[in-house]
């Protein structure tokens, strides 16, 4: 009989270490490939069709190491969510252009519509002070089962409720279920997570004969009743458990006021009109505290109302109606913002109004009623606009051709998708 130099077991035990480390080196030969290489690409690229891909990523979207993380002396408890900047985020929007079936305006889906530069879309909002949580559209279903939505104003009312829409349509689709004869007011109904989500066309929020077109076109002064309110909306806030309303820009058109059923005086008077000039901040105060002081008695509604401040527009040589365009392409920084006069009037008149209401009304917290100040956040975005791309592919046939541009509403995706995170964020955690 021959001796056995190695006993079985030793010889089972010296091949299993051998095929451990093996397997241990490939492992890591392959994840360092794999970094190398992802370090490279961002997950999604929003291509004009609709598609997101793969692309190279541009230099400005590499985040610092610690661009994300809360200074150490700051206290979170006294985080501002409304004071911050825009970061690059190479991950970019949660929904795409063609994600989220028709619910975009026409004139808000700028990548569609041909916009070229898409770097736009790779910027997050980052407080100063604390972190914010990317929206989480699962988590906002879960939290408003069985509740009800109304966001009531203008046109960017309607920009901001679309943002939302598109960002829940991941999870669950959202089933119309009204809309008024001109489709600027309508009901959405999340049958799963029974949510209804309305948008309110009530632009003054007073009452208001208005004598406009589709395009914008007046034919008359608007009839602005100050001290009337939209029943449109004041009629739904008792079967609401949360609103957002907002309004501004709409009162800087001509317009005769009225106060106790007569005329009191006007702004861009009309011709051979006797009444006198009073301006558009005087009839946006005497309205906005008529609004403020129904949001603040308790006995007028139900459940959270979020009044919002006046978004900024950003048209350079011009107006809207006189050639005004926006091409920038990236966030500015607050030293290089410069604010409207104008804005600077209807945020001011905003924030007085409920300030005052509030220490009237409900005390030093504001209760349920509360302030969204979102114009100096988006005051930093002149890139989020559509410009000439409200339009679909306008220069197709004539790179020279004089178009109408929007400097005014949000590309979507876009900026305003950010107003959601801070909308959750301070309904989830106060």
């Amino acid at each position: 009989m021959k001796l056995k130099l190695f006993s079985d077991s030793k010889i089972h035990k010296n091949v299993f270490l051998i095929k451990l480390f093996s397997a241990i080196l490939i492992t890591g030969l392959a994840f360092s490939l794999f970094i190398f290489h992802s370090s490279d690409f961002s997950p999604v690229f929003a291509s004009v069709t609709g598609r997101f891909e793969a692309r190279l990523l541009p230099p400005k979207v590499i985040v610092p190491e610690n661009e994300d993380l809360i200074p150490q002396d700051i206290e979170v408890e006294k985080c501002n969510l409304f004071a911050g900047k825009w970061i690059p985020d190479s991950s970019g929007p949660i929904y795409t252009n063609s994600s989220c079936g028709n619910l975009i305006d026409g004139h808000q889906n700028c990548i569609t519509n041909g916009r070229p530069d898409l770097d736009f879309l790779y910027w997050k909002w980052k407080p100063h002070d604390c972190l914010l949580p990317r929206f989480d559209p699962r988590r906002f279903l879960q939290l408003m089962r069985n509740k009800s939505w109304a966001f009531i104003g203008d046109s960017i009312v309607r920009n901001h409720v679309e943002s939302l829409l598109c960002m829940l349509y991941s999870v669950e689709e959202p089933v119309e279920v009204y809309h008024d004869k001109e489709y600027k007011s309508k009901r959405w109904h999340f049958p799963i997570h029974n949510l209804t989500i309305s948008n309110v066309w009530s632009p003054f929020l007073v009452q208001a004969a208005i004598f406009e077109d589709s395009d914008g076109v007046s034919t008359a002064a608007v009839q602005l009743h100050l001290d009337k309110l939209d029943e449109t909306w004041t009629s739904l806030m008792p079967t609401l458990d949360y609103a957002i309303i907002s309004t501004g820009k709409w009162y800087l058109k001509a317009a005769v006021y009225h106060e106790n059923a007569k005329p009191v005086g006007c702004h861009i008077c009309p011709e051979k009109s006797r009444l006198e000039e009073l301006g558009f901040d005087h009839a946006y105060n005497a309205s906005l505290r008529n609004v403020m002081d129904f949001l603040a008695d308790e006995t007028n509604r139900k459940g959270t109302v979020f009044f919002r401040t006046a978004t900024p527009d950003h048209f350079q040589n011009g107006e809207w109606h006189n050639g005004g365009t926006c091409k920038q392409t990236e966030p500015v920084s607050d030293e290089e913002a410069e604010m409207k006069n104008v804005h600077k009037i209807l945020r001011g008149l905003e924030i007085g109004q409920f300030k005052r209401a509030v220490r009237e009304k409900t005390g030093e917290d504001g209760g349920n009623v509360k302030l969204l100040d979102f114009t100096g956040m988006l005051l930093t975005r002149p890139d989020g606009h559509p410009g000439a791309y409200r339009q679909f592919r306008p220069f197709d046939k004539d790179k020279n051709a004089k178009v109408q541009n929007d400097c005014l509403h949000w590309c979507l995706p876009g900026p305003i998708d950010y107003l959601n995170d801070v909308i959750l964020e301070t309904i989830a955690n106060g």
